[in-house]
C-alpha cells in the first residue's frame, strides 16, 4: 500500500463501522468513487452491481439527478433550521403530512430524526413516556427477537438480538430488554411442523414470556416485517396474525420497524401491508430519501400523541429532540423521493420484476452450497448449508458466508453475508436484464467459493 495514499490514510485514521478492524488494518477497505444506476465503481476502477442498495437504502440507485436538484434548491433557500421551541419549516410540515397520508392504521403524527437507530430509540423513549402518563410506571419492558436488528444506540442495540453488537459493550443495558426466538422457519422448524404450526409455537413462546414477566411490566413488542439484519428472513405463514393476537390480549404495543421494508421493498408501500401488521408505532428511514440524505421518521398513533401532549402540559415542554431532526434539506429530498415513487409507479415496478428476481435466486437451490432461498418483493436471503437433508450448518469458524461474499465481490457483485445467509436488496429500479446479470455473477461467486472449499478439503486430506 502506497504511503500517503487514500487507502493508507483510511487505515491510519478512519474507524469503520461493523468491520473486522484487525483485518482492515492489514488489508484496507474497498473505497467507492462513483455510482450510476444500480452500479458502483471503486477507486481502482472496478465495477460492481450493488445488490444491497448500499445498506438496504439506495432505492433509486446512485445517480438520480432529481434528488440532487431538490437538495440544491433547498440549500439555496433555507439550508438549515430546527424544529425546537415551536419553530419549523415547510419541508418538514409537508413531509409529515405526506407520511400521515401514506401511513397504515391511522398513524397521523410524525417525529423526525436522522437514522433508523434514532427512530427506534425515539420510539423507546416515547413508549416509556406514554406509560408514565397513563400511570403505569412498571409497564416498561420491551420484547425484541433473536437476530432482530433495530439500531446501534445503547437502547436499540440492547433491543436488537445481535450478540456481536452487544459483546463487550456492556449490553443489553438494564433489565428492560427481553427477547424471543428468531422466526426462521427453515432453520428452526421441528420435523413435520408446518409454517402455521411453527408460528403458533412462536406465539406460545411469546405468551409464556409475558406471563412469566407479568403483562403489567411489558410495554411493547418490536419487529421488522422482514428481518433485515438477521439475514433477510421472511416471516412464516400466520406469524404476525398469531403474535398480534397475544399482544392485543395483554395490552402490549406493536412497533413495526419499517426501516428496511418501508417504501416498496416488499412490493407494497409498507411491510405492514404485506403481512397484515396493525402497528401502534411505525419507524422508517433508508428509502424515505433513497439514501440521498440522512432522515428517519417515527409515526405514532392518536392515543400516544395525546399522552405526549398531556406530558408536555405537566412538564411545560416535550423534552425530546435532535438538532438535525427534520432538517429542511433532508425533508425536501424525502418529498421528492416520494413523488418519484408515485410518478414512476415504483410499487408496480417492484411487483413486476419481483418474480424474476425471486426465480433467479430460487434457481440456486440445487447448488451444493445452498440450503434454502426465501424472499418477497426485492428482498431475499440465500441460506448456505453444509448438509441440506439434515439442515446442518457449516461451523462458524469456516466463515463460509464471508467466503461467498468475497468471491461475489471478485465477480463484480456486492452482496452481504449475515452469518451464512447471503442477503439481497437491490435498488428498486433494477431491471430484468440487470437481475439476470446479478444472478450470473452470484453463480460465479458461489462456484468459486465451492471450488475453493473443495481444494482446501482435498489439501487437508
Amino acid at each position: 500500500m502506497r504511503p500517503n495514499s487514500l487507502h493508507a490514510a483510511d487505515i491510519a485514521h478512519f474507524v469503520h463501522q461493523q468491520t473486522d478492524l484487525a483485518d482492515h488494518g492489514e488489508h484496507g477497505a474497498i473505497l467507492m468513487a462513483r455510482g450510476e444506476g444500480v452500479r458502483v465503481w471503486d477507486t481502482e476502477g472496478r465495477e460492481y452491481i450493488e445488490a444491497m442498495a448500499g445498506l438496504w437504502c439506495a432505492s433509486l440507485g446512485f445517480s438520480e439527478k432529481r434528488l440532487a436538484d431538490a437538495a440544491y434548491k433547498q440549500l439555496l433557500s433555507l439550508p438549515y433550521y430546527h424544529t425546537f421551541f415551536q419553530k419549523g419549516h415547510e419541508p418538514a410540515v409537508r413531509l409529515a403530512e405526506k407520511l400521515a397520508e401514506l401511513a397504515p392504521n391511522g398513524l397521523a403524527h410524525v417525529m423526525f430524526q436522522c437514522s433508523g437507530s434514532e427512530a427506534n430509540d425515539a420510539a423507546i423513549k416515547v413508549i416509556w413516556y406514554y406509560n408514565n402518563q397513563l400511570g403505569r410506571p412498571a409497564k416498561k419492558k420491551l420484547i425484541g427477537r433473536i437476530r432482530g436488528y433495530h439500531g446501534n444506540t445503547i437502547a436499540t442495540a440492547s433491543l436488537s438480538g445481535q450478540p456481536h453488537m452487544q459483546a463487550d459493550f456492556d449490553l443489553p443495558y438494564g433489565d428492560r430488554f427481553l427477547h424471543v426466538s428468531n422466526p426462521n422457519y427453515y432453520r428452526f422448524a421441528e420435523d413435520g411442523e408446518t409454517e402455521e404450526q411453527f408460528s403458533a409455537r412462536m406465539a406460545a413462546e411469546l405468551e409464556a414470556l409475558i406471563e412469566k414477566e407479568g403483562a403489567d411490566t411489558i410495554a411493547a413488542f418490536f419487529a421488522e416485517p422482514v428481518q433485515g439484519g438477521g439475514g433477510a428472513i421472511t416471516p412464516p405463514r400466520g406469524y404476525f396474525e398469531a403474535i398480534q393476537a397475544v399482544l392485543k390480549k395483554h395490552d402490549i404495543l406493536m412497533v413495526a420497524d419499517e426501516v428496511i421494508c418501508g417504501f416498496g421493498r416488499t412490493g407494497n408501500m409498507w411491510g405492514c401491508e404485506t403481512y397484515g401488521i396493525r402497528p401502534d408505532i411505525l419507524t422508517c428511514a433508508k428509502q424515505l430519501t433513497a439514501a440521498y440524505q440522512p432522515l428517519s421518521a417515527t409515526l405514532i398513533s392518536g392515543p400516544i400523541q395525546a399522552a405526549l401532549v398531556a406530558g408536555s402540559k405537566k412538564h411545560g415542554s416535550f423534552g425530546h429532540g435532535f438538532t438535525y431532526g427534520g432538517h429542511p434539506v433532508a425533508c425536501a429530498v424525502g418529498l421528492e423521493t416520494l413523488a418519484i415513487y408515485a410518478e414512476r409507479d415504483m410499487l408496480g415496478h417492484v411487483r413486476s420484476v419481483s418474480p424474476v428476481f425471486l426465480a433467479g435466486l430460487e434457481a440456486f437451490r440445487d447448488h451444493p452450497l445452498v440450503g434454502d432461498v426465501r424472499g418477497v418483493g426485492l428482498i431475499a436471503g440465500v441460506e448456505l448449508m453444509a448438509d441440506k437433508a439434515s439442515r446442518t450448518p457449516f461451523p462458524p469458524s469456516l466463515k463460509v458466508g464471508v467466503l461467498v461474499q468475497e468471491r461475489c465481490r471478485e465477480a463484480g457483485l456486492v452482496v452481504r453475508a449475515i452469518g451464512d445467509r447471503i442477503a439481497f436488496t437491490p435498488p428498486l429500479i433494477i431491471t430484468e436484464a440487470e437481475i439476470a446479470e446479478m444472478c450470473r455473477r452470484f453463480g460465479e461467486g458461489l462456484d468459486a467459493a465451492w471450488a475453493e472449499m473443495g481444494a482446501e478439503a482435498a489439501a487437508a486430506a
